[in-house]
This record gives C-alpha cells, sequence and structure tokens, in this order.
C-alpha cells in the first residue's frame, strides 16, 4: 500500500506556477501574491521497527501547544496553526514566502496498532509519533513441523 499526502488544492498550485511565469515574462522576476498556494502539509516519514509503526513530522517553528495528534481506526491525523508573525509598524516586507494558517494530514495505517499505547514527543521541531503494533500484526516465526 501506497501512503500519498491528499492536496484538494493542488491543481491551484499547478495554476499559480504558470501564472508567475507568465507574470514573469511580462513584467521581471515580481511573483503573484500567494492567493492561490498550495497549503503548507508538514513533510513526514513513516517507518516500521520490530514492534512500534514510528512517524515522524517537521513542524518548524510551531509548538506542542499548536499540535493535536488523533487516531480513528487506522486513520492518524496531525492537524494544527502555525501563527503568522505580527508585522512591526517600521516594518515593510520585500518577500513573504513563509506559511501561516492551519495545517493538516491524515495517514492511513498499513497495520493494526495498540491506540491506548501511542507516544508522541515534540524535540527541535520535529514531531515524533510512537504507535505500538498490535499482537496480530506483529511478525511471527511459524515453525515447521517434520512427520
Amino acid at each position: 500500500m501506497e501512503i500519498v499526502p491528499w492536496r484538494p488544492l493542488g491543481e491551484f498550485g499547478r495554476l499559480r506556477r504558470e501564472m508567475d511565469d507568465l507574470w514573469s515574462r511580462f513584467f521581471g522576476e515580481t511573483r503573484l501574491p500567494r492567493i492561490f498556494a498550495q497549503e503548507w502539509a508538514p513533510s513526514a516519514d513513516i517507518s516500521e521497527t520490530k514492534d512500534n509503526v514510528v512517524v515522524k513530522a517537521e513542524l518548524p517553528g510551531l509548538e506542542a501547544k499548536d499540535i493535536n495528534v488523533s487516531i480513528s481506526g487506522d486513520i492518524l491525523t496531525m492537524r494544527g496553526e502555525k501563527k503568522k508573525e505580527e508585522e512591526k509598524k517600521d516594518e515593510h516586507f520585500y518577500c513573504c514566502e513563509r506559511y501561516a494558517g492551519s495545517f493538516q494530514r491524515s495517514f492511513q495505517l498499513p497495520i493494526g496498532v495498540k491506540s491506548d499505547k501511542i507516544d508522541a514527543t515534540f524535540k527541535n521541531g520535529v514531531l515524533t509519533i510512537t504507535l505500538p503494533k498490535a499482537e496480530e500484526a506483529k511478525k511471527k516465526q511459524i515453525e515447521i513441523k517434520t512427520e
């Protein structure tokens, strides 16, 4: 099974890049406002050890209190909000590319997990979620009997 991020506004991102290219041809390197920009989704790695499924997500600029992790059946969901820094009165931006706003990522877990034993830690902008495998999901060595 392949895990693919769902991006409902993905086509708007492609349209924005095409409009940026068109804009640049006529007016130089000035970029269009980010109104059609694809919403931000944190990058994540999902791995498996003997006893756990481990999800690591990069969430720079956030704090643990800004993040919510939940599980429903075999769907793990991370959501939160990255606050925009307030503009100072005498500060004028030439370029503003950092994302601010809410995000959500959901993953269908490849195997069953013990939802009551899930552990989540947040350190240096990386969220690590450790999901212990359910006993029936762990690999078992099958003994071959001889007659």
